[in-house]
């Protein structure tokens, strides 16, 4: 029996039931209760109230059925995800208009293209909610503190502009597999807070020489000068090398650090080391100093471009507590490239270039070469 047919039976005994006797009312209810398969006290309330509950419109016939009628559109969204690494939704509705261009597995309607760019990441979750998967591992840390300069690096106290490029939270990643013993390639990895652009570069074990040098080829190559630099109570930063790099210059770079055994201090670069480290290299022992160059000339190439102008990621803006919730809003997802371009404090000859080399740029493509430079090291990785 359909829901409508009950509400016109319902209509049919109301008047009955409230004239009825108290033995006639036990009667009638208990037909109702057997005819519509209702439970007993809802069926109560139902037969007292004064009005009919509205049947509820079909939602088959609503807006969502006009993205199931096209087996292209999931079809696209799903290579979308695979390729781009297992965004999630919000993300992933704010690559498609940036990737879709250069998509040519085959022809796309144009209906086809305009549901797409019309898709809300509720929807995108809805369809691909079935075969999602997630992970869960976690590597370890190889943090040792360097503790003779501690007194003279300060403890970051929020005391930076963080509006403005130029800020940067760094951390090693260490590619040590089970073991952390004996010698490994480590990835020192960077992220401005206000734009979230990324850079990495790789180094063999964690000399102090070797991590300056690295630093030094990462500031020549970022887009905005370096204003502050942020890092853990790690040897490989809190040395004098490094200290006199920063600080013993024309415009000293403000150098602080975190507080010991905070991560969340550098909650920006500790998911970065997940989002654009781990999930790409995995967590295997890079035990041969070869792969070092090899990981370097990936670094600067594709995997420079592919993330800060392909990658979209959200920001915090806000976040207060309600009684014992927490509440937390973030910003629409945008890549690091288009932050940069809308920020005021950015040579505008520099965005020209940013912009230039962002057109001539098929995502698809670095992809491709990026999964290619990966299962090169990886094999090299396996090699006995």
């Amino acid at each position: 029996m359909g829901t409508s047919t009950k509400y016109e039976y319902l209509n049919a005994i109301r008047p009955r039931y409230k004239k009825a006797t108290k033995q006639q009312k036990k009667q009638i209810l208990d037909e109702f209760c057997h005819t519509c398969n209702y439970n007993r006290k809802y069926a109560i309330r139902l037969l007292n109230s004064k009005q009919t509950p509205k049947v509820k419109a079909n939602l088959s016939k609503r807006g969502r059925k006009k993205y199931y009628d096209h087996p292209l559109i999931l079809d696209v969204l799903w290579h979308l995800w695979i390729t781009t690494n297992l965004p999630c939704s919000k993300r992933l509705k704010a690559m498609i208009p940036l990737w879709l261009p250069h998509f040519n597995k085959y022809i796309l309607p144009e209906q086809v293209k305009q549901k797409l760019q019309q898709i809300s990441p509720a929807t995108i979750d809805r369809l691909m909610a079935p075969n999602r998967k997630q992970y869960g591992k976690r590597g370890k840390s190889t943090t040792k503190p360097g503790a003779i300069l501690k007194n003279r690096i300060p403890i970051k106290t929020n005391q930076w502009d963080e509006t403005i490029p130029g800020f940067l939270e760094a951390d090693t990643v260490a590619h040590c597999g089970n073991s952390v013993a004996g010698s490994f390639a480590y990835t020192i990895n960077c992220v401005d807070i206000a734009t979230e652009w990324t850079i990495q570069r790789a180094v063999w074990e964690k000399g102090e020489i070797g991590v300056v040098n690295a630093i030094q080829d990462m500031e020549n190559n970022l887009p905005f000068q370096i204003k502050g630099f942020d890092c853990d109570n790690g040897s490989e930063f809190l040395n004098w090398h490094l200290m006199k790099y920063l600080t013993k210059r024309k415009r000293p770079i403000q150098f602080t650090r975190s507080r010991a055994y905070h991560k969340n201090d550098n909650a920006h670069i500790e998911g970065k080391n997940w989002t654009h480290i781990r999930q790409f290299l995995g967590y295997q022992r890079f035990d041969k100093p070869e792969l070092v160059p090899m990981l370097n000339q990936l670094y600067t190439t594709e995997w420079n471009l592919y993330f800060n102008f392909f990658s979209p990621s959200v920001k915090l803006i806000e976040k207060y507590r309600i009684g014992s919730k927490i509440i937390k809003k973030y910003d629409k997802p945008k890549t690091p490239l288009q932050r940069l371009l809308e920020s005021e404090h950015i040579d505008q000859q520099v965005k020209i270039n940013l912009k230039n080399q962002f057109d001539q740029l098929n995502p698809f493509q670095l992809q491709k070469q990026m999964k290619r430079k990966i299962d090169a090291i990886i094999k090299l990785v396996n090699q006995v």
